[in-house]
């Protein structure tokens, strides 16, 4: 009896165990932005595959510090931007490759996935497929401003009245509206912190022209919205919202080119559950699907046909703001190799330093 009681509870252990991993099977593990995952395409998935999807919002410095902090552990599926795929892979190994078997590319714009493809291969593997992308340029509120390119946000006339985020973004755009290119220049340590630190002073000298660093998008959105901000370097869809209240205040794509991104699907090295990531991507990538998370997400997706289900506004706004030369003139983010960022960190902190 008592052996016939030791087998019952291995069992009961055994059973106990394939449990958790039924459960841990139905189950994917998703580290993104907000706005990528609407209930109703969450509940739609469910219902499709009977997988739970666990979210966890966040942005690419979190991301990768995250993933860094555990080796690429605690997520099956993340959402990094293309140029923060190859670097912090060669840095950290964080993520695994994608086994491009798996995902179904005919649902893919294919210049945007051969694009992208390119940009986070490492060692003739593929790292990360393309999702959302948009891009940085200027919000203007035409009544009581006129700005054609970045340094028009620290025109002296507008002192105390515009707004950019102290972060990287920033460092590049008022590069490229000084005639450089710092993509160009990623290779070249020295140059690429001689050209950081003159943006820097550029900075620091526009200092007195900023109400505030942007940090969150309701704080800008709304010194918009009453006049406290008259133009801020912003991300497109802010400015298509904006102006969605308020025909005054538009979306411009700078004379020196509006910074484009693209946030992707990558998965981390210790993810445990790839098939259920392999089975969102694919699902996110159907049109009817991609459409609407482009419609929460305010952006236009890398789903073949979705646009052709986005909302007529949103693309008539977008039609206005990127004549094709604008469109061509577009700046991509390529990979952030090694170093790049520390060289920016530290002109940042003398930017929010200086008085």
């Amino acid at each position: 009896m008592k052996i016939f009681r030791v087998a019952l509870a291995a069992g009961a252990i055994a059973l106990g165990f394939a449990a958790t991993a039924i459960a841990q099977d139905n189950k994917l593990r998703l580290i993104t932005w907000a706005d990528y995952v609407p209930a109703d395409v969450l509940a739609q998935f469910k219902k499709e595959s009977g997988i739970d999807v666990e979210v966890t919002l966040s942005n690419n410095e979190e991301m990768i510090s995250k993933l860094r902090a555990t080796g690429g552990a605690g997520f099956d599926l993340a959402q990094p931007s293309q140029d923060r795929i190859v670097g912090p892979q060669q840095e950290f190994g964080i993520y695994k490759p994608m086994d491009m078997s798996k995902i179904k590319t005919e649902l893919f714009i294919p210049s945007m996935l051969d694009a992208t493809k390119k940009n986070t291969t490492l060692k003739n593997q593929v790292y990360g497929l393309p999702h959302i992308w948009g891009t940085d340029g200027l919000v203007v509120n035409t009544k009581l401003a006129q700005m054609s390119d970045y340094p028009d946000l620290c025109n002296p006339k507008y002192k105390g009245k515009t707004s950019v985020r102290l972060k990287r973004p920033t460092l590049l755009a008022f590069a490229f509206a000084a005639g450089k290119d710092p993509f160009a220049l990623y290779g070249d340590t020295k140059a690429y912190t001689a050209l950081m630190d003159e943006v820097g002073k550029t900075l620091i000298a526009c200092k007195g022209n900023i109400k505030f660093f942007w940090d969150n998008k309701d704080q800008l959105l709304n010194g918009a919205r009453t006049g406290e901000i008259v133009g801020a370097m912003m991300w497109d869809t802010g400015g298509w919202k904006l102006n969605g209240e308020n025909t005054e205040i538009q979306y411009i794509a700078p004379k020196s080119g509006a910074l484009g991104w693209i946030d992707t699907f990558a998965l981390p090295a210790k993810g445990r559950n790839d098939a259920a990531a392999y089975a969102w991507i694919n699902f996110n990538m159907r049109p009817e699907i991609a459409a609407k998370v482009a419609a929460s997400a305010g952006n236009f997706t890398a789903s073949k046909g979705a646009d052709q289900l986005m909302d007529a506004k949103l693309k008539a706004q977008f039609a206005k703001s990127f004549p094709e030369a604008a469109l061509k003139n577009v700046k991509w983010y390529p990979a952030v190799p090694p170093g790049i960022e520390d060289i920016e960190g530290k002109v940042l902190d003398r930017v929010k330093a200086a008085s």
